[in-house]
Parts: C-alpha cells; structure tokens; sequence
C-alpha cells in the first residue's frame, strides 16, 4: 500500500484510531470494486445535500459553487474512464469525496456535514434501484406488447390445452400468449407497488438519530424526485425491505419467465413442433449438425435460480440484525445488483425473440385431434339433453376407451357407433366435437373463444397503451 493510499485511508475517518487499517482487511472490508457503480447516484445526492446546505445557511454561496462544480469534474472524470479508484478509500462514497477535495481544497471537507454515509448509502441504493426499476419496466411492457400483438394474430389457431401436460381441451393460441400476458402484468404490478414503497429520501437521517444542523429533509427528497422523505431515523438506514421486495417480485418474475422458457423449449421439439423460434436465438451442436437448440429460453430456465437465490441471500442477511446500520448491509449490493442485471437480460431476450417465433399452425391442430380433447363437450352435450353429469362422464368415457382400442377419435366415429353409448345423442353432436365448435363454445368472459380472445387483446393492449 502506497503512502498516499495510507494517508487517504486515514484522513476521512481516522482520528480515533492509533495505527492504520491491516491491508488484508482494508481489502476484505472495502467495497469499491462493486459499488462504484452507484457513482452517478452518489454523485446527484451530494448535489442535492449541497445545495439544501447553502439555503439553510451552512455553506456559503462560493462554497456550494465551488462544491457543484467540483462534482462535475468528478462525474466526468467516471463516465471518461480516468477516475483513479482506490481500495484505501473503501468505498465509492470516500473515493468521490476524497478526489472531490484533491479538486477544490478543503472546501471538499465541508461536503459531509450534517450526513452519513449510512444515509448517503440508503439514499444511492433507492435512486439505483428507482432506475433500474424504470429500466426493466419499459422492457416488460416491450415483452408484453409482443405478446399481446402475437395473440391478436392467433385468437383463433387451435392448439391442445394441457393438464398435468396431458390432452385436456382445445383452446387458440392466442387464449394461451394472453395467459403469459396475465402472469406478467400482476408482475408489473408488483414492481410498481415496489417503486411507490422505496421512493421516499432517507438523506438527513445522518448515521442513525438525525443532525444537529438546520437541514430541510423535504427540500432534498425532492431535489432527488422522491415523494417524501423517509419519517424514522432508525429505520431509514436499517431499511432493506425495498431492495428485497424488489429481489421477491423479481424472483417471482423469473419463475414466471421460467414456466414460458420451459413451455418453449417443449414446444420447439420434434416431439411438439408447435413453434419455430429464429436462429439468431438458437445454437447448433459441436457434433450433431442437425440440432438447433433453444439456448435462451433455457438460459432464462437456469438463470431463475439466480433470482431465487439472491432473494433468499437478502432475507438471510437482514434476519438477525438490530437497528440500525451493520456493516452486514455491504452484502446487499451484490445479490441486488446481480438481480437487476439478470432481470434485465432476460427480459430484453424475451422481448426480442418472443414476437418474432413462428407458429406451426398444423402441428398445434393436429395435436389437439389426437388427445380426445373434446371428450368433456360431449358429456356437455349429454346434460344438456338431461343426462345427469356423472352418467355423462361414465358414457364418455366408454366412448373414448372404445376409440382407443378402434385408433380413432371421438369425431370420427359413426352416429349410429355414438348412439350405442347412449340413445340421447342426435345428429346435432358432431357440431361440438369439432375443435372450431369447441373453442367456440366456450364463449364467455376469461373464455377461450376467439371472439373473447380478441377482446382480451384490446383490454391488454389499452392497459399497455396507458402505462
């Protein structure tokens, strides 16, 4: 360690201590390596602290000017590359607040008055995540949109509807891309709600009981664009909940992402065929020249743990902490950061490549003929003429076993074949044994439809249009 790192290490917060930090632990304990990306952050609230400080009277006029453009010189310093960060200085609080003073003299001293890094740090990390938040919104909606374009192209292509991912019911194509749409928008939801709790400014609650100085918390918080500032001391720099409610709604969206990648990559299979996704999103194999598979959506499957891992590290870390500030809270960054990056990612991929997959009509067709998937319209038929339900279950299902020992469907047996099941079944049957007939039957609110599926696109897409 260089004699100037010494001395940096020293001059912001060691009179108290009688010998410099061990460099195994000034390592150990620093954090710059990965929170300097909260420069720009730190950076805006410095600003803001500086200018509040100048019209309560504490800084002159010359002194905040002088510290403002100071800071500038500092943030493009960052932005060019040339900054000269340093493991001395631990963090990028000390590291801004050092070359600040390097800049402008002992000016730069002045700067921390009437703060702490414990509310600086509180107050970086709110206004990150309020921009990664913002971020990764405008890629759900662009994820959502492609969706909903998507299902409006097939609200009447018939595909198979699973169970326990077996046969069940035809149901459009366009009826299944609006139920990814539902998961996403509560996801949407939830990361709203997420933006409204975390955006009110904990700036001024200094280490953990407030400042004597004659500060004006709601003059900053607004400076910054939060609503509010933050109305306890104690909790504004103990508080994480923010950065784990969004690590919870993000792990949950995931999971979500996870469910469509899974669905995907069954449905890109030759067992399936029911969608072709682009090759610019797939990969070959370094020794069977045939396969194109579908690396994304399965990175997306993988990385879904990441999200759920990260939560449960947050949650771990907070668990057993006293009020107010511990230096466990350095680990918060990590896990955060790693989250909002993976979520990102994931969502930009999905966006691109979600709009632009093919559907194999024909394929999906023929796959929801070869399950019997109108077995349960013709018990619907049978109670409509007065059978009692469980009686029409029980001669459907006769039906369907004869139809498998015969190798054929419902729909293709003769009427006098479905009369011996029962002597109620008319002419009028084999309207609802058709899979168009089916899906249109179910013709209702939340229904799969076409006719519902189209005004489901409409209410999604005046819901995106409107965020």
């Amino acid at each position: 360690m260089s004699d100037r790192e010494t001395e940096n290490s020293q001059e912001l917060w060691g009179g108290r201590f009688n010998e410099p930090t061990d460099a195994f632990v000034q390592r150990f304990t620093a954090s710059e390596a990965f929170d300097r990306q909260l420069a720009v952050y730190d950076i805006a609230g410095s600003r803001a602290h500086a200018e509040m400080l100048m019209s309560t009277g504490v800084l002159t006029a010359d002194e905040n000017a002088a510290i403002q453009q100071g800071l500038t010189d500092v943030l493009a310093e960052i932005e060019q590359g040339t900054f000269e960060w340093s493991v001395a200085r631990e963090d990028v609080h000390m590291n801004i607040e050092a070359r600040l003073t390097e800049l402008i003299g002992d000016i730069g001293k002045k700067l921390h008055t009437g703060r702490s890094r414990n509310d600086q740090v509180a107050t970086d990390l709110r206004l990150y995540l309020r921009a990664a938040l913002d971020a990764i919104n405008v890629e759900l909606t662009r994820l959502q949109t492609g969706i909903v374009t998507l299902a409006a192209q097939h609200a009447s292509t018939v595909m198979p509807g699973f169970t326990h991912l077996q046969v069940a019911q035809p149901v459009t194509f366009g009826h299944h891309l609006l139920a990814w749409n539902e998961m996403l928008e509560r996801d949407y939801g939830r990361l709203m709600d997420c933006r409204t709790r975390l955006n009110v400014s904990p700036l001024g609650a200094a280490a953990l009981a407030g400042t004597t100085f004659p500060i004006d918390r709601d003059a900053t918080a607004a400076m910054l664009g939060f609503d509010a500032p933050t109305r306890n001391s104690l909790d504004s720099v103990a508080d994480r909940d923010f950065a784990i409610e969004f690590c919870a709604a993000a792990a949950l969206l995931m999971n979500h992402l996870s469910r469509i990648s899974e669905e995907l990559v069954l449905w890109t299979s030759a067992q399936f065929g029911f969608i072709t996704l682009p090759d610019r999103f797939c990969t070959g194999s370094s020794i069977m020249p045939q396969k194109k598979n579908p690396d994304v959506p399965e990175l997306v499957r993988g990385k879904s743990g990441r999200a759920t891992g990260n939560l449960v590290a947050l949650l771990t870390l907070m668990k057993s902490q006293p009020l107010a500030y511990n230096k466990d809270n350095q680990e918060d960054k990590e896990a955060l950061f790693d989250t909002v990056v993976t979520l990102g990612d994931c969502l930009r991929a999905f966006a691109d490549m979600i709009p632009a997959m093919e559907a194999n009509e024909t394929r999906m067709r023929q796959a929801a003929l070869a399950g019997f998937s109108t077995a349960t319209d013709l018990a619907d038929y049978l109670v409509r003429a007065g059978v009692a339900f469980r009686d029409a279950h029980e001669v459907v299902g006769k039906a369907v076993a004869h139809c498998v020992n015969a190798d054929c469907d419902l729909a293709d047996l003769s009427l006098e074949t479905l009369q011996s099941f029962h002597g109620d079944i008319k002419e009028d049957v084999f309207e609802v044994l058709t899979l168009d007939g089916s899906v249109a039957a179910r013709d209702h609110f939340g229904g799969t439809a076409p006719n519902q599926v189209k005004t489901a696109v409409r209410v999604a897409q005046t819901l995106l249009a409107a965020r």
